[in-house]
């Protein structure tokens, strides 16, 4: 399994850091490769540069929520989700459709059921047998129809 993510091409993890205006201040922003990516391929759908997109998100980030704690970690959320909403089916894998064109409290409530339904999926017994605080099962190979046989042991 490791081997699909250990021998990808290295330079997806490695970082460049980016000088960005927002504003009228510059400021610099570090990201791995493979975000960068992602940010680039989002900003072309909606005919945008690279700068622009950071712009944009930085400002409906303080609109929405004031201060902007982190947004390094904020873009690298907006890349998985994007990623994640493309695998969903919420977000067209065509690129050719803008994602401003996109109904996004539509997608967004998709998301919250979805969400809810996951958080919902446990039966109660497994949350109380076994689990530790993480919610990490250490014993038995085979719950639920689930088997773990060959995964190393946790505990």
């Amino acid at each position: 399994m490791c081997k699909l993510f250990v021998e990808a091409d290295p330079r997806l993890w490695q970082t460049r850091l980016k000088s960005v205006r927002m504003h009228g201040f510059s400021t610099s922003v570090r990201l791995e490769n493979l975000y960068w990516q992602v940010l680039e391929e989002i900003a072309r759908r909606d005919g945008m540069s690279l700068p622009q997109l950071l712009s944009r998100l930085h400002e409906e980030l303080t609109f929405a929520h004031g201060q902007v704690e982190n947004f390094a970690s904020f873009l690298r959320v907006c890349c998985g989700r994007y990623l994640a909403l493309q695998v969903e089916g919420d977000v067209p894998r065509d690129l050719g459709t803008p994602i401003r064109s996109l109904d996004a409290d539509a997608i967004l409530a998709r998301e919250a059921r979805r969400s809810r339904r996951q958080e919902g999926a446990a039966p109660d017994d497994v949350r109380r047998e076994g689990a530790s605080r993480e919610g990490v099962r250490h014993e038995g190979t085979r719950r639920e129809g689930v088997r773990r046989e060959g995964l190393p042991s946790i505990a």
